[in-house]
């Protein structure tokens, strides 16, 4: 089964910037789809974790940190329909992958700021992924990906609902 590889903390302001559509021609002879411009793949050959890590380290100009995972997990996610049961209003559905599975839970769903003026809202955690609402209230901006790397202590890299989904139909071969 394909692979997903999600790059953490690359081409945000200007650090760890590469040009992903040109990294996936690179990476043709894996078959590989590149989603977005944040550091998304898919890697439709059969490869370990190990040697994929091996083939990005190669290819990239700076050593990246990468979250791994089956294919299969992301359609497991979505068939899951993680959000089915969540009323966030304006909110934006994120999930964040995550670099292990954490210790220990916080308390859920977390709300950062607490109160009516919560910008994130982790509503879950499934196996590897967090699952969040974000919405821009007030004036500083709170990212889910602080919030969950804070409270789940573990590194994680964060993706639209949307970007999760784009990589199902690629998954599933409807380009």
């Amino acid at each position: 089964m394909a692979s997903v590889v999600f790059l953490r903390a690359a081409n945000v302001g200007g650090h760890q910037t590469f040009k992903p559509s040109a990294l996936a021609k690179e990476l043709a002879e894996l078959d590989a789809v590149n989603i977005g411009s944040a550091g998304t793949f898919v890697i439709r050959a059969a490869m370990t974790p190990a040697k994929l890590r091996a083939e990005f380290n190669r290819r990239l100009p700076f050593e990246p940190e990468l979250m791994i995972c089956r294919g299969r997990e992301l359609l497991d996610l979505v068939a899951a329909e993680p959000f089915a049961d969540v009323s966030g209003g304006e909110a934006r559905r994120y999930v964040s992958v995550l670099a292990k599975r954490p210790r220990k839970l916080p308390s859920l769903p977390l709300f950062k700021p607490e109160g009516d003026e919560w910008q994130v809202q982790v509503i879950g955690v499934i196996g590897s992924f967090a699952i969040s609402l974000h919405r821009r209230v007030g004036k500083r901006l709170i990212y889910p990906n602080e919030v969950v790397e804070k409270h789940l202590a573990v590194a994680a890299t964060t993706r639209n609902w949307n970007t999760v989904e784009a990589i199902c139909k690629v998954l599933e071969g409807d380009f």
